[in-house]
């Protein structure tokens, strides 16, 4: 355990990997809050977040590194099965209930995992979820030829397995990364966010390619049937995003038996775009959802 500002970061040692994550623990908690980020990402994404919600009293708010990432880093092959896993043993530390929060891909792990373990849950919240029939630009490509991309991965795991194109790599301040990018497009109103955030070459600087790779390739895996997803649900839906099809993302989440949909005028990156709006909506309808089971209790 290791001091960090207001929190500490925690491993555990499971499923043949560490788990490392962030957690600010709250002394009478009444849930647990797990945050996931997105592709090429890290647990830092979520620390704005982290600190300024109004949930920390009420709420271990956790933040994961996901397999391949950040502290977690790892050369083995990892699906979205092993990071469901390696979320299951998180929320097994804490025997209250559990809400988990994903943007992106990690939007993708919070669905998988509450269609296989729905009774762990009380909630989602989803930023930005991707689904790969929604899928615009680059990441439409990638969909196209994912069987390519899971071969290039192979020959790069073959290729580390033997020593090569190993080496560290720093880890990433996002929480920093979306402050200075703030100011910039303050300062630069004719740049457009998806010219920064979806650039490779920024983060190969911080991922191997070879994770990188198997992040495209888990982001175009196919989801479970969300008419079967009963858990409570908000998702938080960009007005403008780069990555998907805004309309046809709408018509897919219609098959969620229990969900609001909010929009909030943003490229992809909300925590990055809008952090205050995004987090008063998720922080109230959390809230309401700790009343509504404060109340079951009674």
């Amino acid at each position: 355990m290791h001091n960090h500002e207001a929190g500490v970061i925690q491993t555990l040692s499971g499923n043949g990997q560490q788990i490392v994550y962030y957690l600010k623990h709250a002394a009478n908690a009444k849930a647990t809050l797990i945050c996931l980020h997105g592709l090429a990402s890290n647990a830092t994404r979520w620390y704005e977040y982290l600190h300024e919600s109004q949930l920390q009293h009420d709420c271990h708010l956790i933040a994961m590194d996901l397999r391949g990432h950040g502290r977690a880093l790892t050369y083995a092959r990892y699906t979205r099965a092993d990071w469901c896993a390696d979320l299951g043993q998180v929320l097994h530390q804490y025997d209250v209930p559990g809400f988990l929060i994903g943007h992106s891909l990690g939007a993708q792990i919070a669905l998988d995992y509450a269609s296989q373990h729905p009774a762990n849950l009380a909630g989602l919240i989803l930023i930005d979820p991707i689904f790969p029939q929604a899928l615009t630009g680059t990441l439409r490509k990638v969909a196209r030829f994912r069987i390519l991309v899971r071969a290039g991965a192979a020959v790069l795991r073959l290729l580390s397995k033997l020593g090569l194109h190993k080496r560290d790599y720093p880890y990433r301040d996002l929480h920093q990364l979306d402050q200075d990018t703030r100011a910039f497009l303050a300062a630069n109103p004719d740049k457009d966010i998806a010219e920064l955030y979806m650039d490779p070459f920024a983060d190969l600087k911080y991922i191997p390619l070879l994770n990188y790779l198997q992040d495209l390739y888990e982001v175009t895996r196919p989801l479970p049937p969300l008419s079967g997803i009963h858990t409570p649900i908000l998702v938080l839906l960009s007005a403008g995003a780069s990555t998907s099809h805004v309309d046809t993302n709408r018509e897919i989440l219609s098959d969620l038996p229990n969900s609001e949909v909010r929009s909030i005028n943003a490229d992809h990156w909300l925590l990055t775009e809008r952090p205050l709006e995004a987090r008063e909506v998720i922080d109230e309808w959390v809230q309401r959802k700790l009343n509504t089971l404060s109340e079951g209790a009674n």
